[in-house]
């Protein structure tokens, strides 16, 4: 293939899933600001002056990019997974484009593209929601925009993963329930991690969604529970297992070949 048709297969894939989410938006994006308004609310209004702060900042200001991580990771994975399962199931096109010349990292970026739009689309949104409550302090922008996106793509390539391997509806949903939302809700996302039990901080310390919470949050506020070059680098690892898992999974049709 060409670079014209590896651009026409990436962007038909991409395009097809846009307009998916686009046609139905109360169900791809509206959910999320709902969830994150309810949260606002409670840590923000209720609680937040209860809690206390972090140094200079309100503690609805520490949590906006906990928040924001939380949204960003969980919708970015869904989407892929849930797009990867009914086009290997419902509309089996998946078929069409495995038996076509397509390249296999075109093929990972026409899949994970949607969810990274989603991802992203969703992270600003919720953003902008939270300006109902408190004036995000913003640090460093191209911190936050480059954790914004490659958290998306890390999650979105997990969630094709997620994809590839499951069998029926329950499959793309144990993933997020039972590993997903646990790690990012025990990564930091309401609190700091040094007023933690030593044994805990060391158990938040495995957790990789840790780091991807802490290198945001210094985007917004300038402190970080580790350092900023610690977290880029698991999330630059963490990419490029995925990568390949993916890459070879896909390459080898397992999982796929029904």
């Amino acid at each position: 293939m060409n670079s014209y048709q590896k651009w026409t297969s990436f962007y038909t894939m991409l395009r097809k899933d846009v307009v998916r989410m686009m046609r139905i938006w109360t169900q791809t994006f509206l959910p999320s600001v709902i969830t994150s308004v309810l949260y606002f609310l409670i840590f923000g209004s209720v609680l937040g002056d209860r809690i206390g702060g972090f140094g200079e900042h309100s503690y609805v200001q520490f949590v906006i990019p906990g928040l924001v991580m939380l949204a960003v990771v969980t919708n970015a994975f869904s989407n892929t997974a849930f797009t990867f399962f009914t086009s290997k199931f419902f509309s089996r096109n998946i078929d069409e484009i495995l038996v076509s010349p397509t390249p296999v990292w075109v093929m990972i970026a026409g899949f994970i593209a949607g969810g990274v739009v989603r991802g992203v689309i969703i992270g600003l949104l919720v953003l902008v929601v939270s300006l109902l409550f408190a004036a995000p302090a913003v640090a460093n922008f191209f911190v936050i925009l480059i954790f914004l996106i490659l958290s998306s793509i890390l999650f979105a390539l997990g969630g094709l993963i997620n994809g590839i391997y499951a069998k029926n509806f329950d499959g793309i949903q144990i993933v997020p329930t039972f590993v997903l939302t646990p790690l990012v809700y025990l990564g930091g996302v309401f609190y700091s991690v040094h007023i933690l039990p030593e044994w805990w901080q060391t158990l938040t310390y495995i957790n990789p969604i840790f780091y991807l919470i802490n290198g945001f949050r210094y985007g917004f506020l300038g402190i970080a529970d580790v350092s900023l070059w610690v977290s880029f680098t698991v999330l630059f690892v963490m990419i490029a297992v995925f990568i390949v898992i993916n890459w070879y999974l896909i390459r080898t049709g397992l999982g796929l070949k029904q």
